[in-house]
């Protein structure tokens, strides 16, 4: 029932995209050192929400997330890695991750409240 609810359907993408850009920078950081290896990220949610809602009142929130490659400077070895803003992101991706799911928590408990039951 609630995941049929758009509200939590976006609060579901939200987490995933997170998750998503977690994963992403792991990746980017275990591969720092490779020769050649092009830093990717994934795309923001703002860029997410816009593609998946092209036609008016339509969400395919189901889609995965597109990557692409990171734009900076290469290290003399060919890699795009940086470490600082790949620790950074990864950060960034925690905080939006506990957001999206206390969000989601607290949007439960308005529910509930409001049939009358208890939280």
């Amino acid at each position: 029932m609630l995941s049929d609810m758009s509200l939590f359907q976006v609060y579901s993408a939200m987490a995933r995209h997170a998750s998503e850009a977690q994963k992403t920078s792991a990746e980017n950081l275990a591969r720092a050192n490779e020769p050649g290896y092009k830093a990717v990220e994934v795309e923001s949610f703002a860029e997410f929400m816009a593609r998946t809602s092209q036609q008016p009142g339509t969400m395919d929130l189901s889609q995965g997330f597109e990557q692409r490659l990171t734009t900076g400077a290469a290290a003399p070895n060919g890699n795009t890695v940086s470490i600082e803003e790949e620790v950074f992101k990864s950060a960034e991706a925690v905080g939006k991750h506990t957001m999206a799911l206390n969000v989601y928590t607290k949007s439960i408990d308005l529910m509930k409240l409001a049939l009358g039951r208890r939280i």
